[in-house]
């Protein structure tokens, strides 16, 4: 039923735009002035979520982001897209990437969102928006590997882009298909920011970390997290909890090991655990409220509008910027299958803006800054397994 009722969302979704498609006149080859200037046909681009959902205010919502508000200049309310703010844009960039506010400009795209409640929804729903006329189908997160690859398998003349994941092979090999653009991140350069942050405003001298799905994509948060730990409270990095949650859509689950964290003295928790980090969030807001010094790290996207007295920054990974950036060159017809790995210096990753105050704040936030401009000019490596953390030399000040 689930499935059925996505069907007939979608048809009528796209048959719209198909319509508007049709009444849009035809650009000829002279460009008309700018007051003539007809609308580009719009063409529709296909996102499928993951069980997190929409709403996460993390992964899934970065990707939707950048599809909906950038790409598409669109904003979903009320289960329908409106027109966003002309301001919506600039408000939505974090801080080193606001040099891009005037490229950022709205595409003729449609979007078209189907989420998925089960694995068994992936390759259904990607075949879905292929069949439907998706220009360009986008599988966001790791999870939907194999699925982008057997739905670009079979359909060679359809394009797709693959976040979090390259594609495998039925052995777990990297293979490339000429359809397929993937993006990964350099996710322990950025965690490993967020990790000074926390070495240098613990108070307690012990910090946590709350994971997903123990995968080595997650392990590399928490790697580059230990990374910065070690880097500016070395005592901190040696008593550093970590749990997993095994799941990325249990907020009861993060709730419940973010409460047994605090209780064991952690004063910082950074999370990378989908919807799980909610509920390590709502932990952490309630802890505050008992009169505990405690703080969240949030993780994908800015997630200080969740608890603002409770976050102390997020480490931002900008698969907005890699979804808009693929619609981009969809339209410009500049589209091209390739394998991207974006980390720092490619503004891929990066820290949100820290907006609570703490003693020694400005002093902080000039050594995190430091250790930032180094790791993009290669003085430090951060190593992003856990084999290579413990030959990891914490870099002089």
């Amino acid at each position: 039923m689930m499935l059925r009722l996505q069907v007939l969302a979608l048809t009528a979704l796209l048959c719209a735009c198909s319509k508007k498609q049709e009444e849009t006149p035809t650009q000829g080859s002279q460009a008309p002035s700018t007051a003539q200037q007809p609308a580009k046909k719009a063409v529709p681009v296909g996102l499928v979520i993951d069980v997190g959902g929409r709403g996460d205010h993390s992964f899934n919502d970065a990707a939707l982001r950048g599809l909906e508000l950038w790409a598409a200049g669109k904003r979903y309310e009320g289960g329908k897209y409106v027109d966003a703010a002309p301001d919506e844009v600039r408000k939505s960039l974090p801080a080193h990437l606001t040099t891009l506010a005037t490229s950022l400009q709205a595409l003729p795209v449609q979007p078209v969102v189907l989420q998925s409640k089960a694995q068994e929804d992936y390759i259904p729903n990607l075949q879905l928006l292929v069949d439907r006329g998706a220009q360009l189908t986008i599988g966001n997160g790791y999870m939907l590997a194999n699925a982008v690859r057997t739905a670009a398998q079979e359909n060679p003349q359809s394009r797709f882009l693959l976040i979090d994941s390259q594609v495998l092979d039925a052995q777990g090999k990297a293979l490339k298909l000429p359809n397929v653009r993937t993006v990964l991140f350099k996710e322990h350069e950025g965690s490993f920011l967020v990790g000074a942050l926390a070495g240098l405003v613990t108070k307690t001298g012990k910090v946590g970390f709350v994971g997903g799905i123990e995968v080595p994509l997650i392990q590399r948060f928490e790697v580059g997290y230990r990374a910065g730990v070690k880097t500016t409270k070395p005592e901190a990095a040696q008593t550093l909890m970590s749990v997993y949650t095994g799941s990325f859509n249990d907020m009861a689950a993060g709730k419940q090991v973010a409460q047994d964290l605090i209780a064991k003295g952690a004063d910082v928790i950074f999370h990378a655990a989908g919807a799980d980090g909610i509920g390590v969030i709502q932990a952490v807001k309630e802890a505050r409220a008992a009169g505990k010094s405690v703080y969240a790290i949030g993780v994908d996207s800015d997630q200080s509008h969740v608890a603002p007295d409770a976050i102390l920054t997020s480490m931002l990974k900008h698969s907005d910027l890699a979804v808009y950036q693929a619609a981009r060159d969809l339209v410009d017809g500049k589209f091209a299958a390739e394998d991207q790995l974006l980390g720092l210096k490619e503004h891929g990753v990066g820290m949100a803006e820290v907006r609570v105050d703490f003693p020694g704040k400005a002093e902080a936030l000039q050594k995190v800054e430091a250790l930032r401009q180094r790791v993009v000019a290669g003085e430090i490596k951060v190593p992003s397994v856990p084999a290579d953390l413990a030959s990891f030399q914490a870099p002089a000040p």
